[in-house]
């Protein structure tokens, strides 16, 4: 079998498309893997906010043309950027090991959170960093920051801002991991659903091909993924909405803590679930369902997102 592998062109992208053709290259049913990088409108409109230009389903959505229209025969993706509802006719095929799910805390050397002075520039896009570090520090300003990897820390570098959040996933494939200040606890700031993790999403019709990269699933990461994304399903979520949450697997036990919260941290209800492994995604429905009765209802009301 011939796999030709769509992805993005950014260093990340590519390392983790690089990453997935090396898994595919050690099965016996594949033959060849090929790379086709392509350029999509997340990564070519970076003076607007995702929220704006139409979230972070633009990073994906050329990937999928190329599936439907035969160029491709299946995608790479980080999770935290894929919708929690799937366009009809694609599915998630395979899941990879977790890798770091932190949030990582970008400063000069030194400068911790605490120490960052008040009224402190942090340079995120995301409102689920943003409200978590208003949380933390009601006092710092968060402002925008787009682009790959690289032009995020070349921006830092630059001074635009005195410190910036990044995915430590990201940094450490790329071996920018020296950049790394600090690490958020999920006690701290909770990740987006499914950070860290690398799916594979192909056509829900190729039979052939999913039951290839069903042997580079992870299966405990399968069940953590599934329950944190029946969160943001249930609350009917945006990739973009202050939503975070983050499932442990302990045994054959499995809990999810999640949070929702206004970008400025003024409201925010967080609560954590606990039950059998095997039920991650309905204890991931059940957890949503209990934070809306608690008062996410209103928070996502407020923000203008419907909700179920």
């Amino acid at each position: 079998m011939k796999i030709r592998i769509a992805t993005r062109k950014s260093a990340l992208a590519l390392w983790q498309a690089n990453h997935v053709a090396d898994l595919l290259n050690d099965l016996p049913d594949v033959a060849s893997v090929e790379l086709l990088p392509l350029s999509t409108r997340g990564d070519e409109i970076l003076d607007r906010s995702l929220q704006k230009i139409g979230g972070k389903g633009l990073f994906i959505k050329e990937l999928e043309v190329a599936m439907q229209a035969g160029e491709a025969d299946i995608a790479v993706h980080s999770m935290k950027d894929v919708p929690a509802e799937m366009p009809p006719g694609f599915c998630i095929a395979a899941v990879l090991r977790r890798a770091n799910h932190a949030d990582a805390f970008v400063a000069p050397a030194g400068c911790t959170f605490d120490k960052l002075p008040q009224g402190a520039r942090i340079g995120s896009s995301s409102l689920r960093r943003q409200a978590q570090l208003k949380l933390m520090r009601p006092d710092v300003v968060v402002e925008p920051l787009r682009g790959n990897v690289n032009t995020r820390l070349s921006k830092f570098e630059n001074g635009d801002y005195d410190a910036i959040i990044l995915a430590a996933a990201g940094l450490e494939r790329l071996g920018l991991d020296t950049y790394i200040s600090h690490q958020f606890s999920p006690d701290e700031m909770l990740p987006a659903a499914a950070q860290g993790v690398v799916g594979i999403e192909c056509l829900e019709s190729n039979d052939a091909l999913r039951a290839v990269l069903r042997q580079l699933t992870h299966a405990p990461t399968a069940l953590t993924t599934a329950a944190e994304r029946a969160i943001a399903k249930t609350l009917d979520a945006s990739c973009q909405s202050p939503v975070a949450t983050y499932a442990v697997i302990e045994g054959s036990s499995l809990t999810v803590t999640a949070l929702v919260a206004l970008p400025d941290g003024s409201k925010s209800v967080r609560d954590v679930i606990t039950g059998s492994a095997e039920d991650a995604e309905l204890l991931g429905e059940e957890l949503a369902k209990r934070l809306l009765a608690s008062g996410a209802a209103e928070i996502l009301a407020e923000l203008g997102e419907a909700h179920g």
